[in-house]
């Protein structure tokens, strides 16, 4: 529907779009729960909310009993449920090693499967369409310029970054960005307008329109926004 949503995006404008997928973007943690899966190797299972899982496996340098898996369960999280990973300090993770004792570097081992987890931006969708449409206006027609746009378009990591300032914004309304005031340098030379949309609380994606600087504003907002609405009302009806 996305991956749709895009192409006609890109045909109603006449400019490259993209779309993410829907991701929870408060990043907090919900669930960490270790079991062991081999001699010396242990499973940590971490939900963040949103129920997204990533599943992480610990070497050990012994093979610990249930009742020490148990008690490291109940020690993170006792003390780690409902924090970001901004949150998780130094302090904290220094008082947890203590009270863990002589398993202390499995807690360590944990902290940076937690940090990985949440922040991991290998799930996080992009549906792109009408990167060519870019040629068609003679400011971006340039053939290195062109190159460097197509080139954003199809690898996507830039994208991320763009899409990912966007969801950790308060602001969920259209954001636009003209010239130099774009987030990403290969994109400096156009316009990008992006719009959030939100199924519920915190669980968000973004929309995004890129073109040359003499872009049509009211045609690229009105469109946006009516996007975003269908949007939050399918995603709601589902």
């Amino acid at each position: 529907m996305l991956k749709q949503a895009a192409k006609v995006l890109a045909v109603n404008t006449n400019y490259a779009t993209m779309i993410t997928a829907p991701r929870y973007a408060k990043n907090k943690l919900k669930f960490i729960q270790l079991s062991r899966v081999a001699v010396g190797q242990l499973l940590a299972v971490i939900v963040s909310e949103g129920n997204v899982i990533k599943n992480h496996i610990i070497d050990t340098e012994e093979d610990l009993d249930d009742e020490s898996i148990l008690k490291l369960n109940l020690l993170l999280n006792t003390n780690l449920t409902g924090l970001s990973v901004e949150e998780i300090n130094l302090q904290m993770i220094t008082v947890l090693k203590k009270q863990a004792g002589v398993h202390s570097d499995i807690i360590g081992n944990v902290m940076d499967a937690v940090a990985e987890a949440i922040h991991s931006d290998d799930d996080l969708e992009i549906y792109t369409s009408g990167a060519n449409n870019i040629l068609k206006y003679p400011e971006l027609a340039d053939r290195e310029k062109a190159g460097e746009l197509i080139h954003t378009f199809e690898e996507k990591q830039p994208l991320t970054e763009l899409a990912l300032g966007s969801l950790a914004s308060e602001n969920t309304g259209i954001q636009v960005y003209i010239g130099e005031e774009a987030p990403i340098e290969s994109l400096r030379d156009c316009s990008v307008v992006t719009a959030t949309y939100e199924i519920e609380d915190g669980i968000k994606g973004t929309i995004g329109i890129v073109g040359p600087k003499r872009m049509d504003y009211d045609k690229v907002v009105g469109t946006l926004k009516q996007l975003k609405n269908q949007l939050d009302e399918i995603y709601k009806k589902g």
